[in-house]
């Protein structure tokens, strides 16, 4: 007999909960950054992190995949890069005289995008098909990419010299924005202490298997018809608010509910809360929001959009009649 749902739900917390303790052996920060990453990951999304030089961008994003045990290719964004290089080119066979596909390294599970905002929008749009769809075109030919699959992007938001800031629609296309801040005092002091002892690299406790086990796992968490009123008067609200020119899209109210409910697996639940949406808001829908002139300065006011969303938006259960 198949295992009830709450029975599943509890042996997925389990076995993330074996992965957030594996990248913490590596990566030494907070706990929310991690769980940042394996909601975008069950909720088969992506994640921009930004951040200073230093804080640990490429070390949370390799040992994110090495605990779960998937493959990983790091990309160098340049401005010299070609969306061949991402995605893969035909190359001529000098001993038959045929043409044969080879794959760019876009095709890994997960794929670290490095200082993204370093390459052309030329380049930077060989990616948007990629994590729309899950897949490449190549000279007409369409390529599957493999499952799971999650870009995690890095950019640095203080040297903008020959950088290329990233179009309105990529950026929607990240479920989560993560900034990364300097660590906290306890946080660099155990640092400078793993770094004079050999190096530690996190065991592998899940496969590509489980992994995409757990995203069919959130699909089934259930979400009362209640909460998806709500979390479209979230996003509505983002749409009013007079320091916005352009508020959060259906795509971002859609990521909302996606990331509620991994959010929820994550705690051991089988269902969503307004506290869920609440909780993730600010992260999935902050960095999508395009503001007037006059408060386009001041990165904080995105935040304060989406603080003022949730202060303002009620959530109303419905009484049904039995």
């Amino acid at each position: 007999m198949q295992p009830s749902l709450e029975h599943r739900v509890a042996a997925a917390q389990e076995r993330l909960e074996e992965v957030r303790r594996e990248v913490a052996r590596v990566y030494l920060g907070t706990s929310f950054a991690i769980d940042q990453m394996l909601i975008a990951l069950l909720a088969r999304g992506h994640v921009l992190l930004e951040g200073v030089p230093g804080v640990a961008k490429t070390t949370l994003a390799k040992a994110f995949a090495d605990a779960l045990g998937v493959s990983v290719r790091r990309i160098q964004f340049t401005p010299d890069l070609l969306p061949a290089d991402i995605t893969g080119t035909y190359v001529l066979s000098p001993r038959d005289g045929t043409f044969s596909f080879r794959r760019g390294p876009i095709f890994a599970h997960v794929v670290l995008a490095d200082e993204i905002n370093r390459a052309p929008p030329k380049t930077q749009a060989a990616l948007l098909e990629a994590m729309q769809e899950q897949q490449v075109t190549v000279e007409g030919d369409g390529y599957a990419l493999p499952a799971p699959f999650i870009v995690v992007a890095t950019q640095n938001p203080i040297d903008l010299e020959g950088t290329y800031p990233l179009p309105e629609a990529q950026i929607d296309r990240f479920l989560i924005h993560l900034s990364m801040r300097y660590p906290k005092r306890e946080h660099e002091v155990a640092m400078l202490r793993a770094h004079q002892a050999a190096p530690v690299a996190p065991s592998a406790v899940l496969d590509e298997s489980a992994v995409v086990a757990m995203q069919a796992l959130v699909l089934a968490v259930h979400v009362e018809e209640d909460l998806y009123d709500y979390a479209v008067g979230l996003t509505e609200h983002t749409r009013t608010d007079p320091r916005v020119l352009l508020g959060a899209s259906p795509r971002a109210t859609l990521g909302l509910l996606q990331a509620s409910k991994a959010l929820a697996l994550m705690r051991g639940r089988a269902f969503v809360t307004p506290d869920d949406m609440r909780e993730l808001a600010p992260a999935v829908l902050a960095h999508r929001l395009i503001l007037r002139d006059e408060a386009s300065g001041d990165p904080s006011v995105r935040d304060a959009v989406v603080r003022t969303a949730i202060e303002r938006v009620s959530y109303r259960k419905s009484v049904r009649a039995l």
